[in-house]
């Protein structure tokens, strides 16, 4: 255990945490106590509907400066003992490997423009053959068609990819290669979020990479979750500093909730929400449209999960308070729920960028049903928390019709620290909810695999049993009458998006 290890100054762990609206750093102490962030917001850019670009260069400068800033904190370079990278999911960039520069923008998770070229694919019946290999369905969330169509499509990825100085790679592969000045790697859970990675192999597909038009020389070494990744460069900290963890943000929050059994699951409420149920060293498969995930890989063992992704959950708050102006913070959405004893019938489908799980219909748009003179923003407001509490019951349906019923559920996220939305979660699952006194179980994930990779604490379990912190915890407290009004109303309005 790490409280019997003696650890001096140096054993601080510095955690990137690379989210879709911002990216931040976060200092940990060896007992997963949190010593300090910064933080700073990424630029979201829209260039046509259904289409999310980054600038990863914007990406690569805001991370360095929160990281220098945490650094600082800490008291240098040699005070800090490793680096965990957690990281938004499916988002590709490609850059040359000579210059270290990109070559276009970043094609975001919440990209939909290969809907097309996974229509023709599934039209030519590809879609079981790869769901049965990588567990991920045809759909313009997962990486490998962003890829394809960033050769397609950007001049200068082609020319790369024809000098063969090409590298395409999700965010956590870009970042190691800018800190260490070179080193192309991505972890076993990114890597099985790209659709060119299958669930029982080793490295990148050749038959997958053809599938897709993705040239194999332009992807990085598939690694584990925990290790010794490479040194940052002197210049970059004042010192070299050890990479030791790697892993997706939903993975991250997953260990860092301490789902390290099987049937143990989470739920993330971010940008979108992400439910995971760890599945042991079985590869999983799925009759209801879920997806089989590498959950984190060690020594070359991987564990596996079950996974139901839905795309649009702290962004429909930020949709309504940024782009409509009915709220003037986030945390306003609880204030006005508890202000009204219903939301008056009004229901929101937040299909913004397509429904996800269970249903996968990325040419779905959102819906905002049960309108009437009677509806004000504390309606709205209400409807929005309330449709997090439908996609979940949706996704249970589906997790218990491939075998993986829960029984509890344990939530983290930026958007969890709402009282009145976790009660409504337990409420209309029926099922006892779990919450964390510290929320950012991502950054939490990613330290604790940082300090398993630099020797610091023997495995994960330890390190989850150290760190952890105080749970609270939400009971049910909703008649069967009012949950299946509710659901009545849900379906309704789902069946118009």
């Amino acid at each position: 255990m790490w409280r019997g290890i003696h650890m001096g100054m140096t054993q601080k762990i510095l955690v990137l945490d690379e989210g879709t609206t911002s990216t931040r750093a976060m200092l940990f102490s060896p007992a997963g106590e949190p010593l300090g962030s910064a933080q700073q917001e990424l630029t979201q850019h829209y260039p046509e509907p259904g289409r999310v670009e980054h600038d990863a260069t914007e990406i690569w400068h805001r991370t360095l400066a929160c990281a220098r800033e945490m650094v600082e904190k800490a008291g240098g370079a040699d005070q800090i003992a490793a680096i965990g990278i957690t990281n938004q999911r499916e988002t590709v960039v490609a850059w040359d490997r000579n210059s270290g520069e990109p070559l276009a923008r970043a094609l975001v998770w919440q990209d939909r423009r290969t809907a097309d070229f996974c229509d023709t694919l599934k039209t030519a019946g590809h879609e079981a053959g790869v769901q049965k290999q990588t567990g991920l369905l045809l759909d313009p969330y997962f990486s490998g068609t962003k890829m394809r169509w960033l050769v397609d499509n950007e001049p200068a990825v082609k020319a790369a990819a024809d000098a063969g100085t090409l590298a395409l790679g999700t965010i956590e592969s870009w970042l190691v290669y800018k800190l260490t000045g070179g080193t192309f790697i991505s972890d076993a859970s990114n890597a099985s979020r790209t659709l060119l990675l299958p669930l029982g192999g080793v490295q990148f597909d050749d038959g997958l990479c053809d599938l897709f038009g993705v040239p194999k020389s332009a992807l990085g070494e598939v690694v584990d979750n925990a290790g010794a990744f490479g040194t940052t460069l002197p210049e970059l900290f004042g010192g070299p500093i050890a990479i030791t963890g790697l892993v997706g943000d939903q993975q991250s929050a997953t260990i860092g909730q301490g789902c390290l059994s099987p049937g143990e699951t989470k739920a993330t409420y971010g940008t979108g929400a992400f439910i995971l149920a760890n599945k042991g060293h079985d590869i999983p498969s799925s009759d209801n449209r879920l997806l089989g995930t590498v959950l984190y890989q060690e020594a070359g063992k991987r564990t596996y999960a079950l996974e139901g992704s839905v795309f649009v959950a702290g962004s429909l708050v930020q949709w309504l308070r940024d782009s409509l102006g009915l709220l003037g913070t986030a945390a306003e959405t609880e204030t006005l729920a508890r202000s009204i004893d219903s939301s008056g019938g009004v229901v929101i489908i937040p299909a913004m960028s397509g429904l996800g799980a269970p249903h996968w219909q990325p040419e779905a748009r959102g819906v905002i049903a049960g309108l009437s003179f009677a509806t004000g923003r504390a309606q709205i407001a209400r409807a929005a928390l309330e449709a997090m509490a439908h996609q979940t019951y949706d996704l249970a349906a589906a997790f218990a019709a491939d075998g993986a019923q829960w029984t509890s559920l344990k939530i983290d996220g930026g958007m969890s620290a709402n009282d009145w939305m976790a009660q409504d979660i337990a409420n209309m699952l029926d099922l006892p909810v779990e919450r964390p006194d510290f929320v950012e179980t991502t950054a939490l994930g990613a330290a604790m695999l940082a300090a398993q990779g630099a020797g610091l604490v023997p495995s994960l379990e330890d390190a989850s049993a150290t760190m952890r912190g105080n749970i609270g915890s939400f009971g049910p407290a909703m008649d069967s009458a009012e949950r299946e009004s509710r659901l009545a109303a849900w379906n309704r309005a789902m069946a118009a998006a």
